[in-house]
């Protein structure tokens, strides 16, 4: 009997314990990250097309446009064109925009880029570390994310035009 209610309170320790480590692993600056509506938007450190770094965090102050594609997606090719437009005609709005391509090398991107007359900013996320970190389950994925770095939206799939994309942009940019 004696030896039953140790293991209990053992069991019950054990589960106070893990808990606790998963609560103190979720916040790393006092506030949690996470890919809701609502939640601060998980930063990331990823390279564009040139090899230039760029962070989610250094974009603090302004509004932030991040999709997630692949050059294989067919939904992806069908938006792209509506993207390209986006990032052009609200870059003196003050939106950032980047769209980010999962697991594909660099020559393969610029080659599909050219091919389509696209400049829009790319960033490469050959590992896939920031779409597991935005669990990506399905591409073309969009957040919208605010000049605070909480996400506002997210849109899973194609946008049919460039006016679908522009109606959480207008909620966004302010």
């Amino acid at each position: 009997m004696r030896m039953k209610i140790i293991r209990i309170v053992c069991g019950i320790l054990a589960g106070v314990l893990f808990a606790v480590m998963i609560a103190a692993t979720a916040c790393s600056d006092g506030t949690a990250s996470g890919t809701g509506i609502g939640d601060k938007a998980p930063d990331f450190e990823l390279k564009d097309m040139d090899g230039t770094q760029h962070s989610l965090s250094d974009q603090k102050g302004s509004p932030v446009l991040l999709n997630f594609w692949a050059t294989w997606c067919g939904p992806c090719r069908s938006e792209m064109p509506h993207l390209e437009d986006i990032s052009k005609e609200w870059k003196d709005d003050g939106l950032v925009f980047f769209a980010v391509n999962m697991a594909e090398s660099a020559p393969g991107v610029q080659e599909y880029l050219d091919y389509f007359g696209f400049t829009m900013p790319v960033l490469l996320d050959t590992a896939r570390t920031v779409a597991t970190s935005y669990n990506i389950a399905a591409v073309p994925t969009t957040y919208f994310i605010d000049k605070d770095g909480i996400i506002q939206d997210k849109v899973v799939g194609a946008f049919p035009d460039k006016e679908s994309i522009e109606k959480y942009l207008e909620k966004l940019v302010k």
